[in-house]
């Protein structure tokens, strides 16, 4: 690990600051939407629009970097993520805050994509797995710094957005200064989606279900926080516990998930989930409850992402596995654009509790839609042997590019256990 982090210590710690930056902005909207008044309803359409800003940029900035190449790509779009940063404070507008989400969405999602591209060319065959794990720890980690962070500002100042506005600056300079010549930009072609849902139903329904879960965590932790009166310090601890139970979880299911039933696992992850949150939602008011709750769904619904990808693999050819992975990010992406404004229509219906309600439906609706899928095929007609293979870990805030990494780990574990067994 140490080898790896010494080999890309630029890109690690360039990545570091910017989700520092990224994760600061995310629950400092939040608290300060509150403070300027916006309805749940507003606000649920500005946490809404990042995502529908990442899932466009998912599909042009490849395209973008294809024609003007990653350098230019990574520090056009870095310099405007730190324009809408300082803008932020200054336009207090919930509709104005929603097309600054939209812009970077977009340009946060082309930064990863333009990061993740030189992490995969930096990466061999040896080193693919371990990058990917280090990778994952500094896009965890940098969201928890973001919440202490937050909690020694004053979120009604212009303070905390600028400090936000300078790591994302600052975070281009050791990356831009120590990159390597890029080859040309490639990703898989793109395997269609109804073929994706043909070969793991279960995969894209899962997919779509933590959509909503995750951009609920990211985008309205911090508005719910608000509403049932937290401090701000407090909602920084709630939302820290989310992503720390999310790091410290992914390696104990990643092991446990190389060696019993894949959709197994998933049924009891998703209903140990939905369970975390209905002690939250049925005993209102206790924070120590509400931290564990938010530690419980985060521990179970982050590592379940890359376990529904090592699930879809179990029926696919590792032709097909790259190629899928962009239908799967893809069915994520939409979730993840309804879930906010879901979550904030269930507040306003429901009342604050509404929030937990929301994430308990939807890991439940996972875990009884596998115990359907277990009725209708059984896991011998997997096309391909993988419960010995170790699934690679991805955070929910990984591009496709993230996600190809991963795949082309897993295939290589795929053709290292199929040479030892015909040996």
């Amino acid at each position: 690990m140490f080898q790896v982090f010494t080999g890309s210590w630029a890109l690690f710690v360039g990545m570091f600051m910017l989700m520092v930056g990224n994760g600061l902005q995310g629950t400092l909207l939040g608290l300060r939407g509150e403070a300027e008044g916006f309805s749940t309803f507003e606000l649920s359409i500005v946490m809404s629009a990042y995502f529908l800003g990442f899932l466009f940029s998912s599909r042009f900035t490849p395209e973008l970097i294809r024609r003007v190449g990653h350098v230019r790509v990574f520090a056009a779009l870095g310099s405007m993520v730190s324009a809408v940063l300082i803008a932020y404070p200054v336009l207090l507008d919930p509709w104005a805050w929603t097309i600054g989400r939209v812009i970077i969405g977009f340009c946060f999602c082309g930064v990863y994509i333009t990061a993740e591209s030189w992490l995969n060319d930096a990466s061999s065959n040896e080193t693919r797995g371990k990058s990917l794990s280090l990778y994952m720890i500094v896009q965890m980690a940098g969201i928890v710094v973001a919440q202490w962070i937050v909690s020694q500002g004053d979120v009604n100042g212009y303070i905390l957005f600028i400090i936000s506005s300078i790591l994302v600056s600052l975070a281009f300079a050791p990356v831009l200064l120590s990159i390597k010549p890029m080859p040309a930009f490639e990703t898989s072609k793109r395997m269609k989606l109804r073929d994706v849902v043909k070969a793991s139903p279960l995969a894209c329904v899962g997919m779509f279900m933590l959509g909503g879960v995750f951009s609920a965590q990211f985008g309205m932790s911090a508005v719910y926080g608000s509403r049932v009166g937290l401090t701000v310090g407090q909602i920084s601890f709630f939302v820290s516990a989310i992503y720390v139970a999310a790091l410290v979880l992914q390696y104990p299911i990643g092991w446990l998930s190389d060696r019993m039933d894949r959709r197994s696992l998933i049924i009891w992850i998703s209903l140990l989930g939905a369970a975390g949150s209905m002690i939250a939602f049925l005993i209102p008011g206790y924070f120590t409850l509400i931290v564990i709750s938010g530690a419980i769904v985060g521990g179970m619904s982050n590592p379940l992402y890359a376990l529904l990808i090592a699930y879809a693999n179990d029926y696919l050819e590792k032709e097909d596995m790259a190629a899928a992975s962009g239908g799967l990010l893809f069915v994520n992406g939409l979730g993840a654009i309804a879930g906010p404004l879901t979550v904030g229509v269930m507040m306003d219906v429901i009342g604050n509790n509404g929030f937990w309600l929301y994430t308990a439906v939807l890991m439940a609706s996972v875990g009884a839609y596998g115990l359907y899928r277990a009725t209708q095929r059984s896991r011998e007609d997997a096309e391909t042997e993988t419960v010995s293979v170790p699934y690679a870990p991805v955070s929910a805030a990984s591009t496709p590019i993230a996600a190809e990494l991963a795949q082309e780990y897993y295939i290589d574990e795929v053709e290292q256990e199929e040479e030892t067994t015909s040996t």
